[in-house]
């Protein structure tokens, strides 16, 4: 059980078949050979995606695109809800998401032991890392309902194509 989890964050890259030649640059990454758009999301078990942000190049990396993404901005400011629940007899009033290795050593994310030591340690990572996957599932929810997410965007306006993300996600 993960008490006090907001939901998993990642990040899915969509190809744009038709970026604008000038901007493949900054929209291909070395992984994908093909320009890409990033859509960022936190989602919850039962696949509910409940925060989306869209259009960053797919050149950034996870950090980069949480770097300029607006899921912590009421944190930065202090003004993140509240949510009370007890871990090995600590409390805590600040939810967390579980997250892959990339994510930088905050409170708010909660990743896998990369080299887990002893049955606990062990067990914890498993379920870790099982339960992250609710976001990819989401992912793969969301590229199954939708025809036009699981091919390559064919538009040519990046605004439009946000448009039509956030519409399948919604």
């Amino acid at each position: 059980d993960f008490s006090g989890m907001l939901g998993c964050i990642d990040c899915m890259h969509w190809e744009w078949k038709n970026c604008p030649s000038g901007w493949k640059g900054a929209f291909q990454k070395g992984l994908y050979k093909v320009p890409t758009v990033i859509l960022e999301a936190v989602a919850s078990y039962d696949t509910w995606i409940w925060h989306a942000f869209f259009g960053l190049p797919g050149s950034l990396n996870d950090i980069n695109v949480l770097d300029r993404s607006p899921v912590f901005h009421e944190l930065y400011e202090n003004r993140a809800p509240t949510c009370e629940y007890v871990v090995n007899g600590h409390k805590y009033n600040i939810g967390y998401f579980l997250s892959d290795g990339i994510y930088p050593q905050w409170a708010t994310f909660v990743k896998t032991i990369p080299f887990p030591q002893g049955p606990k340690a062990k067990l914890f990572a498993e379920r870790q890392e099982s339960v992250r996957k609710d976001v990819e599932r989401a992912f793969g929810v969301l590229q199954a309902r939708f025809a036009i997410v699981r091919s390559p965007a064919r538009l040519m306006d990046e605004k439009e194509i946000g448009i039509v993300v956030r519409a399948c996600v919604i």
